[in-house]
Order: structure tokens, then sequence, then C-alpha cells
């Protein structure tokens, strides 16, 4: 029995659909931060329910949290970015040249064969100057484009105070547009969301700040400069499935067993082993309460969202693609399996 098309589109109809298409062209350009806004909200929403039990007002509360939560990111990307512009200027410097120039005469010293040492060391060089000067370019244009950062920064800042405190109230809108035959698995999508989002906080956001914390007192301890950035950088890592601390502990091995300190390589390749053993446990430890997410899924999430919404895709496309995988599972079970 076919369907009816005219009895569906009628006025009303076509005059939401003509305006919910407008709406989202002109929403789009900024979707990436009201999506952000959404998933920063639900980390938010419990740390606001704390502080409201003790202050009782609303407002106050979820901007208290707010700065809890936020406050803490922005800090961490400007740490990011002055660690980035001062390694990056100490790699053009000349001691750098001489280090890298007397690397490369240890490592002809082990090989059957001769080669160019200042040849190579000169590339070399003029391949990290290149990257630096890459990479303070993009940093200035970043700056330069300061006025369209800060209004992404403020639909954010909206965008989570506003789905903190009229979260359950827009689920409720939509809910309301359900049939009543499907209401039962909308509702059990929200709660398979929630458990995607929780997986993902507590299994794998949680996980990755514990092993930055871990390898920035690990590496500050065996004495490696800029300590901190690479347990911050070690974290970031940990949280891309497949890669994991170990490129910067196999990287600092290979430095450390190049210029010959070989207690310290050693040191930090064992080290380097109990932050990928620990992560084994920690993860699931942490997240088998709720989603069981597959790997694949997040690993496509961290490497393809970047390139659709820029530097906030480390977080919206994981989370994205984590929910969409809920939302089908969910109807599987409720429509296809259920029919059976």
């Amino acid at each position: 029995m076919g369907i009816d098309i005219k009895q569906h589109l009628t006025p009303p109809m076509l005059l939401v659909i003509f305006l919910v298409i407008v709406s989202l062209m002109i929403v789009f350009p900024v979707l990436n931060m009201i999506i952000l806004g959404a998933i920063l909200a639900y980390g938010i929403k419990p740390v606001a329910h704390k502080i409201q039990s003790k202050l009782k007002f609303s407002s106050i509360s979820i901007l208290l949290a707010m700065v809890v939560v936020l406050i803490p990111l922005i800090l961490l990307i400007a740490y990011i970015v002055t660690e980035l512009i001062a390694i990056l200027s100490g790699a053009s410097s000349t001691s750098t040249y001489a280090d890298i120039n007397s690397l490369l005469s240890s490592i002809s010293a082990y090989l059957p064969w001769s080669f160019d040492v200042n040849s190579i060391s000169t590339s070399i060089n003029t391949s990290v100057q290149e990257i630096g000067r890459y990479v303070l370019n993009y940093l200035a244009k970043f700056v330069s484009s300061l006025m369209n950062i800060t209004l992404d920064l403020f639909i954010l800042v909206c965008s989570v105070f506003y789905f903190v405190r009229d979260g359950n109230n827009f689920i409720q809108f939509i809910r309301s547009f359900v049939p009543d035959d499907s209401k039962a698995f909308f509702d059990n999508t929200i709660e398979s969301v929630k458990d995607v989002l929780r997986s993902i906080f507590y299994g794998h956001f949680l996980t990755s700040v514990i092993i930055g914390i871990l390898g920035a007192i690990g590496y500050s301890i065996l004495g490696y400069p800029f300590g901190i950035f690479l347990g911050v950088i070690t974290g970031i890592l940990q949280l891309i499935p497949v890669f994991g601390p170990w490129p910067i502990y196999w990287g600092l091995f290979f430095m450390d067993l190049l210029s010959g300190n070989y207690p310290r390589a050693i040191t930090v390749l064992l080290f380097g082993f109990f932050l990928s053993t620990i992560d084994m446990y920690i993860r699931p430890a942490l997240s088998s309460h709720y989603a069981d997410i597959h790997p694949l899924i997040l690993l496509v999430g961290f490497l393809s969202g970047p390139l659709v919404y820029g530097i906030v895709g480390f977080i919206v496309g994981p989370l994205i693609l984590g929910i969409t995988y809920a939302v089908l599972d969910n109807y599987r079970k409720e429509y296809i399996l259920g029919d059976e």
C-alpha cells in the first residue's frame, strides 16, 4: 500500500520544512560549536548540580561549573601552543644543528658505509626550519582570525550554559513530535546516547588524563626537557586508538640510545611499557559499565573529525560516530531483531 505524499505535504508542513532548511543554513557555520557545547554540557551538568546543592542558584552554579571545566581546557590549549613555539624556536638554533650533526656522526660509526654527515644534517635542519615556519605562520593566521574565534567561543559558552540549564526541556520538546508508537524507541535511544557519552568521557578521556599525568611525572623525573609537555602529548595520543603513548617513549628511547645514555634509555622504555600496560586495566575498569564502542569507530572519528570540524573535531568526531552507532544499534534491536 503506497504512501500518499500529498496528504503529508500540507502547507503547514511545507512551511516547517522550509524554515528548518533556512535555519540550518544559518546555523551551519557554527554548528560544530553548538554540537561541542551540547557534549560539554553533558559533562558539566553533574558538576553544576553539585554546586547548586550548595548555592541554590541555578545560573550561578552553571557558570561556576563552566569555569571549573572550561578554563583548564583553555589553559591547556594555550600551554600547548606556547610550548610548541618554544620547541620550534629552539629547534632552529645553532646548538640544535650541532646536536644533529653529532647524532649523525654517532650513527655513521655503526654503519658499514659512509655518507656526508654535513649534507644530511643541513637538509634535516632546513626541513625543521620549514616546519617551524609553517607552524608559526599557521599560529599567526590563527591569531589574525581572532574575531571569528571570539564568536565561536561566545557561541560555545552560550551553548554550554543553555544546554546545561534547559537540556531536558529540549529533549522533551523533540519527544513531543515523536509518534506514540515510537516514543519507546526514542527514550531507549536517548539512554543509549547517554551510555556512549559516559563511556567516552570516563573510559577514554579520563584514561587519557591519568596516563598524561603519569607520563608528565615520569618524564620530568627522568630529566627530559619539556617533561610536562611530553606528558600532555602522551595523554592526547592516548585518546587515539592504536597509537597510545608508544610514539613518545620509543622516540625518547632511541634519542637516549644514540646519545649514549643507555641507563635512561632502558628506564624510559620500561616506563613506557608500564604506561601501555596500565591502560589495559584502567580503560576497561572505567568504561565497562557503559557502552562498548569498537576502537575502529573512535579511530575514524579522531582522524576524520578534524578534517570536517577543525581542531574541535578531535572531540566531536568520535562522539558523533559513537552516538550514530548507538542509534543504529538501538534501531536494530527495536525494529529488526524485535520483529523476528
